[in-house]
């Protein structure tokens, strides 16, 4: 049985309890990250916890932890889970109050986070997943990871619903990102993902992906892709932490490229996984 941690301590999954005021089961009060664990080892993981610390801080939840507690906190759930390939969830909430919308005075933030096993999505990553195009409806703080995540939730069922494996979104006409990834197009050789805002969420392999083009004199762009140019581009694939780099070969049911994966994606994919290789070996952070 799976271990988590739960405000101080190390415990089976079923035994893990939280009480029925908290903000986060009431309202959504929190945030919350995914960190990926190769050869026991967080991956990129101070741009994790730096991201849930923006989050932290846009929501008004002070940080209850320094930075060496959360990487010794999450460090032990690795090895009391067995160690190798995880998949690690943290998420922080305001705490147990009183229902009120208001802020309550200065309580205990509530702090939890669980292993599952990471394993390759190579079927998806090698066949490639449709997508379809829906209006963006959410919030206007989609930098920030909130656990309230209905409103994914409902565009991702949409695409389930339609036979896609991800909703590309829209707002004014231009894709701001992925249901649950962020969105990169690939024209004339030239890489092209939406500069950070506060209309998406700042991902991390995104990030990566960019750091790979610069390193390896790839030519990226960072700006605004109008709908069209979905349909225009030479290949389209999103990016998550767990997915890593998901390759799209239709959208809306037309064909992108030749409607297969392409070689862009092979590439960019094959420096990926030397990248973790390398990360896995020591010789990368």
């Amino acid at each position: 049985m799976s271990k988590v941690y739960l405000n101080g301590e190390f415990l089976p999954i079923d035994e893990a309890k939280i009480s029925v005021l908290d903000r986060g089961f009431i309202f959504g009060d929190g945030v919350y990250e995914v960190i990926p664990v190769y050869g026991s080892r967080l991956f990129r993981g101070s741009h994790h916890l730096q991201r849930l610390i923006n989050g932290l801080k846009a929501i008004r939840i002070t940080n209850p932890l320094s930075d060496i507690e959360w990487i010794k906190i999450l460090e032990k759930l690795i090895q009391q889970n067995g160690g190798g390939d995880q998949s690690l969830y943290l998420q922080v909430t305001r705490g147990i109050a009183p229902r009120d919308h208001r802020f309550p005075e200065p309580i205990s933030p509530t702090i939890f986070a669980m292993s599952t096993p990471l394993t390759e999505a190579d079927l998806d990553k090698q066949t490639g997943i449709s997508a379809v195009t829906l209006e963006d409806n959410r919030w206007l703080r989609c930098n920030i990871k909130s656990i309230s995540l209905l409103p994914n939730i409902l565009l991702k069922q949409q695409a389930y619903d339609a036979e896609g494996g991800e909703a590309l979104l829209l707002r004014n006409g231009f894709v701001t990102e992925g249901a649950s990834s962020n969105i990169i197009v690939l024209k004339d050789d030239t890489l092209i993902t939406p500069p950070k805002s506060e209309h998406l969420l700042p991902g991390i392999t995104r990030d990566l992906v960019i750091e790979l083009c610069h390193t390896h004199n790839i030519p990226y762009e960072l700006r605004a892709i109008p709908q069209a140019e979905l349909f225009e581009a030479d290949e389209v694939w999103v990016t998550s932490s767990t997915k890593e780099i998901i390759p799209i070969i239709s959208i809306d049911k037309h064909a992108v490229g030749d409607g297969r994966v392409g070689n862009g994606w092979r590439k960019i994919s094959q420096l990926y996984r030397e990248y973790k290789q390398s990360f896995r070996e020591g010789r990368a952070e």
